[in-house]
């Protein structure tokens, strides 16, 4: 077991940051994002949890494996305001692709970084205002409640555009609900935009809401298998 005085060597350390940062990740999405083997990927994923940096889980049966965080590991990376990530087979799926997306971005737009929901959630706390973040409801009524995305493309280089707000969309919201957070996301000027990633079952639906919002020019609603796909790589690398 890795002990407080003992450094992380810097594959293991960029990958249990990586976890932390996204709360969840399968060793597809790690093979992916650091151009190795899916072998490789989780043979260091089992090392690191061997040596309790991170927590395994498959809450679905014929599902990917899902690491993440432990206490150790974010004391051993020194990552500050984040704790480790609840997986149950409510979030499962979600947290599968999110992770897939978030490399397959990041391997799309090198001049980028991907934040995670949870590390954006620490930003804004700790700065005091939306970073990436749509406010629900009419303004200036109440206190506002924020809706964060799944996923932050933001540049790596200051100066440059405001970041995008994505959104990975496997399951139909209720119309209303789903209306209200289209519209959010038409009135928020911290993003440059939103990009919807969308199931094929989700698609009309979201579509109806863009309109009902008439947030067309805010939002990108585009189908999940348009993004360069983990597996599907993973399917040519064999052929």
């Amino acid at each position: 077991m890795l002990t407080a005085s003992q450094p992380l060597a810097p594959e293991r350390e960029a990958i249990i940051r990586w976890t932390a940062r996204m709360g969840a990740v399968t060793a597809d999405a790690v093979a992916y994002r650091h151009g190795i083997s899916v072998v490789s990927a989780r043979g260091r994923l089992l090392g690191a949890e061997r040596a309790r940096l991170l927590s395994r889980q498959r809450p679905l049966t014929g599902a990917p494996a899902l690491y993440t965080i432990t206490r150790a590991g974010l004391r051993a990376c020194g990552l500050r305001g984040l704790d480790p990530c609840r997986v149950s087979a409510s979030n499962a799926r979600h947290s599968v692709v999110c992770a897939e997306v978030a490399a397959a971005l990041e391997r799309c737009y090198p001049d980028h970084e991907v934040l995670g929901e949870r590390e954006l959630r620490r930003d804004e706390r700790e700065c005091g205002h939306p970073l990436a973040s749509a406010r629900l409801g009419a303004p200036g009524v109440g206190e506002p409640l924020l809706h964060r995305p799944d996923l932050v493309l933001r540049p790596t280089r200051s100066g440059e555009p405001l970041p995008v707000a994505v959104e990975v969309e496997l399951t139909i919201k209720a119309p209303r609900r789903l209306a209200a957070i289209c519209t959010a996301w038409a009135r928020c000027r911290c993003v440059a935009g939103v990009l919807y990633l969308v199931a094929p079952e989700v698609e009309h639906a979201l579509e109806r809401a863009i309109d009902t919002a008439r947030a067309g020019e805010r939002i990108a609603a585009v189908p999940l298998n348009a993004l360069p796909s983990v597996r599907s790589e993973r399917r040519a690398d064999r052929s």
